[in-house]
């Protein structure tokens, strides 16, 4: 602990923090820890993404296996499962990742992940396949929680848009292998139809394995020890990533910095998030709600079943699926990666109007052309390539914006809650809805669908243009005034 910070301790009353953690964080320039960070995190979206197509991409192949014969309907039915899990898993870790901390939750969702990831090889019905589907979703909810919330507490403000971005985008980079992989693993020539899409769930969490390691040097955050009356541990920790830069031979401004006064908590009772999410911030949560719903119809329905449009429709084989989810996710990973940099410059509130709008007219246009049978399973590809670029930017600045524009006590829950009821509403509706949709056969009823995902993106666009928060290169306790903060 430094001098300076033993005499504002000294000085505090018992119970009050006065740190000046926030603004070192930063102030920090862009380093190797910033980059491992990214890494230690974005590993899961990539593992995530693989696990993901895996589960989309086996769809043919879980209608051909002799153990499961499963329908386009029952397809729907554990998508829908999958994503019914992600919305409680997100609630109950997102509690307790404010209660806990970031990194304690980060080892007890992943260890739920990957151990239902594992079972699901082993499933032998609808049911058993459904509740592993459940389970696994379950586990990535609550890092959704976990892992936004450091991202947001780690990354100096200047950059965190687009290093929020990418990560959440890297998603893509899994789904790609992903796709990659099932080339491989549902080729009949290769692999019996019933091993080769236990042997993709076998080799998901067989990968995850290495998550563990990367993740064992990552610190709590010190913002979240800072409130929970911690102030000694986390002054270590950052004073211990100021020491790491200086030996890498970058000069770090010795200030003084701004400091904040927080009154240290145990945690945060369930009434004041409420009244946080529903009164004094009640115009966010619409924010939330809206971008959260949209995107999450527009990708689960999309996505889950895509799989599905190219076999029932362009009478694509289920090994043969992966070449087209290849580009599908190329287009996903470059548009954060490409527009990323323009929500720190130009800032949130205009290019979520814009990346929401643009994906809802594209996917309009698109579905209109798919119900008149103007697209082959190639130009579909493409449309969907070019449509994702904005939406895959659109997303991932959902779980930015929740993340960032709440109070730092609540910030796992609250991105657990918008995740959940974006997902209760977009996500679970959308798979259920899409297969019965492709299952009467007609491109009429799957442009219907297509039409309500643009509507509700441009529904998103309207609300973004009028009331998202300019939040960008501001500290997250200037943007969302922390609820221990003592005047």
């Amino acid at each position: 602990m430094t001098a300076a910070s033993l005499r504002t301790a000294a000085s505090a009353p018992a119970g009050v923090v006065e740190t000046d953690i926030p603004s070192r964080l930063d102030r920090l320039p862009w380093g190797r820890f910033h980059t491992l960070v990214v890494a230690a995190l974005g590993i899961t979206w990539i593992l995530d993404g693989l696990e993901v197509t895996l589960a989309g991409a086996v769809a043919g192949a879980l209608r051909e296996s002799p153990a499961l014969q499963f329908s386009s309907t029952d397809v729907g039915i554990v998508g829908s499962a999958y994503l019914a899990g992600a919305v409680l898993g997100a609630v109950f870790f997102g509690w307790l990742t404010d209660r806990w901390g970031r990194k304690k939750l980060f080892f007890i969702t992943l260890a739920v992940y990957l151990t239902a990831t594992a079972a699901t090889a082993f499933t032998w019905s609808l049911w058993t396949f459904a509740l592993c589907r459940f389970l696994t979703g379950a586990g990535i909810g609550g890092e959704y929680a976990a892992i936004n919330s450091t991202i947001q507490e780690l990354i100096p403000a200047r950059v965190r848009g687009w290093t929020d971005l990418v990560i959440n985008g890297s998603f893509w980079v899994g789904a790609a292998l992903g796709a990659a992989g099932t080339i491989v693993l549902l080729d009949p020539t290769l692999l019996p139809v019933d091993m080769g899409w236990r042997a993709s769930f076998l080799i998901g969490g067989a990968l995850g394995l290495v998550i563990l390691l990367m993740r064992m040097w990552l610190p709590e955050s010190p913002r979240w020890l800072a409130t929970h009356g911690r102030a000694d541990e986390a002054e270590r920790i950052v004073a211990g990533i100021e020491d790491r830069f200086r030996r890498e031979g970058h000069v770090l401004n010795a200030g003084p910095f701004p400091k904040i006064r927080l009154r240290a908590r145990t945690h945060t009772p369930l009434a004041e998030v409420a009244t946080t999410l529903f009164r004094t911030q009640r115009q966010r949560t619409l924010v939330g709600l809206a971008l959260m719903s949209s995107q999450a119809f527009f990708y689960n329905a999309i996505f889950f079943t895509y799989a599905l449009v190219l076999t029932e429709f362009y009478d694509v084989r289920s090994d043969h699926v992966g070449y087209y989810i290849l580009p599908f996710a190329a287009g996903n990973f470059l548009g954060p990666v490409i527009l990323g940099r323009l929500f720190d410059t130009w800032g949130r509130r205009p290019m979520l109007t814009i990346t929401y709008a643009i994906s809802g007219v594209l996917l309009a246009v698109t579905g209109w052309l798919f119900a008149q049978d103007l697209l082959t399973a190639a130009t579909l590809t493409v449309a969907w390539m070019i449509i994702f670029f904005f939406a895959s930017s659109a997303a991932s600045a959902a779980y930015l914006t929740v993340s960032e524009t709440f109070p730092l006590e609540i910030r796992a829950l609250a991105i657990a809650f918008f995740y959940a009821i974006g997902t209760g509403i977009g996500g679970v509706a959308g798979p259920l809805l899409f297969g019965a949709l492709i299952e009467t056969g007609s491109r009429t009823s799957v442009f219907a669908g297509y039409l309500i995902g643009a509507i509700l993106m441009l529904a998103a666009s309207f609300v973004a243009s009028r009331w998202a928060v300019a939040a960008e290169r501001r500290p997250l306790e200037d943007i969302a005034r922390p609820l221990a903060l003592e005047d």
